[in-house]
């Protein structure tokens, strides 16, 4: 590594960081609503897709409809609704090569530090060359986070007591061996959630047996893979507008399916047990098995296409086992309760490690941002923070639906800018605002990491929304200039 970064010579409008699918979908409406703006997108892997690409698990597929999950501005044409990762990066490709964006993304290129200058109102990058270990300086005017809000480098693995007797071999799903052989021998999946309820359908039916072992039991719900009133809407009405006629449909679905939960939870359980109890053997333990201790979407819920999981419970491929893990073995696992499953292979499915920004430190005039006093406006924005645009998508909706609104409103707020001459921008909330943790989410991953994440308000627009109908509102048709939007001109020394 050099001591001393290289300068780069460019100063770019915008420096994107990640070429998943919110940074993609970024480039393409910078591409479409400000051709003039010079844009980069820094990419830490050497390849695009982020999450699609990354994990390689067995059967990795959406947990959401495509009709929703893909962008507003491109039509998904696939069958599949609820679809693997292949047909995903394949859309993602399709979207770089529609919008010529190959060129403007960089590869093994890792944003380790960025430090707002506020004497020539631009953010200088420390860029780290993965493939080199070099590091330079780029300067830009924003930054749009795409990144998502988990380490691509880490998984979360409990510390599982007599991990290290376990003769086998342990994998977490995050980092899946491409030559991990699972024919014919015992398979223990640890978790509950959407890895856990992909794999077992998956692995199963190459496995002697799988166990998937969980210690809270999760709402899963049927859905059809492939969505007939969509495709049929696609092939009468066309691909566009059978597109956008579904994508509202399916958001109405969504909205409508989350709120009936959210307002009557006894009645949303029993639907959903009744359902489970229907597709799985006779006799099954569905108390212990499928009843979770919470209400339904107070965390989400888990989808299995065309009922995959349940199916597979029926074959005697595979089971579930609910308790506490008491040791690892030689052997496998022994539970609180006594009881002993044999493993040769144990997957722990055990989630994410949640970190923002790809672990990004931000400073402004080198004084470190402490995240944690600051309040996210919109959903988009950081107090304290210019010229900065974080996309975190909805946990109780699609993941896209918030990214291209969030993009709408970043055209927006630099179409503002430009015809006023201002040179930055960061919401200021008023110093007597209660505040509230980041996200209102009961997952896991989120819990672990509240007391290191921003803040939200309790008043709009300072929530974190996880409405689409709220955030058209704020975002595609709020006023981009309130009270709380604070813009800046050049100063005059670092104009001249």
């Amino acid at each position: 590594m050099t001591s001393q970064p290289i300068i780069a010579t460019d100063v770019f409008d915008v420096v994107i960081l990640g070429a998943g699918i919110s940074g993609i979908g970024a480039a393409h409406y910078l591409r479409t609503e400000h051709p003039e703006k010079s844009f980069t997108i820094l990419e830490s892997r050497d390849t695009i897709g982020g999450t699609w690409d990354l994990f390689r698990y067995p059967g990795i597929r959406s947990d959401s409809d495509l009709h929703t999950f893909g962008y507003e501005f491109k039509p998904w044409r696939d069958k599949q609704a609820i679809a693997d990762a292949p047909r995903i990066l394949d859309y993602l490709r399709e979207a770089v090569d529609d919008d010529d964006l190959a060129g403007h993304i960089q590869f093994q290129r890792r944003a380790v530090a960025a430090d707002w200058l506020s004497g020539e109102q631009l953010w200088a990058i420390t860029v780290r060359h993965n493939d080199s270990g070099v590091e330079e300086i780029v300067k830009t005017r924003w930054i749009f986070a795409g990144t998502g809000y988990y380490n691509y480098d880490e998984g979360y693995s409990p510390e599982f007591p007599g991990r290290e007797r376990f003769a086998g071999q342990i994998v977490h799903p995050q980092h899946w061996p491409e030559d991990l052989e699972f024919a014919g021998k015992n398979v223990v999946v640890i978790g509950s959630g959407a890895t856990a309820v992909t794999l077992i359908p998956a692995m199963a039916p190459e496995t002697k047996h799988v166990t998937m072992l969980q210690r809270t039991p999760t709402y899963v719900i049927p859905l059809p893979r492939e969505d007939m009133i969509a495709n049929a809407f696609k092939r009468f009405l066309g691909d566009e507008r059978g597109y956008a006629l579904s994508r509202q449909k399916n958001i109405l679905q969504q909205r409508i399916v989350f709120q009936l939960c959210q307002r009557f939870p006894k009645q949303a359980r029993a639907i959903i047990r009744k359902s489970n109890t229907a597709m799985l053997p006779k006799g099954f333990d569905v108390d212990t098995h499928f009843n979770p201790p919470y209400d339904p979407w107070d965390q989400r819920l888990c989808v299995v296409p065309d009922g995959d999981l349940f199916r597979t419970l029926r074959s005697g491929k595979a089971s579930i086992a609910t308790g506490h893990i008491k040791t690892f073995t030689e052997t496998g696992i022994e539970l609180t309760d006594g009881t002993v499953i044999d493993a040769d292979i144990i997957v722990t499915a055990t989630g994410l490690n949640l970190q923002l920004f790809g672990g990004l430190e931000l400073s402004t005039d080198g004084t470190p941002v402490d995240l944690t006093k600051s309040v996210a406006y919109r959903g988009a924005m950081l107090s304290g923070v210019p010229n900065f645009l974080l996309a975190i998508g909805y946990t109780n909706s699609s993941w896209t639906l918030k990214i291209g609104l969030l993009c709408e409103y970043f055209c927006r707020v630099l179409r503002h800018m430009d015809e006023r001459g201002y040179a930055s921008v960061q919401p200021v909330p008023d110093p007597s605002m209660t505040t509230a943790p980041l996200l209102n989410f009961g997952a896991g991953y989120v819990k672990r990491a509240l007391d290191r994440l921003p803040k939200q308000g309790t008043e709009a627009p300072w929530q974190m929304t996880m409405s689409v109908a709220a955030d058209v509102k704020q975002l595609r048709n709020g006023d981009v200039a309130d009270r709380f939007m604070h813009y800046q001109k050049v100063p005059a020394l670092a104009a001249k």
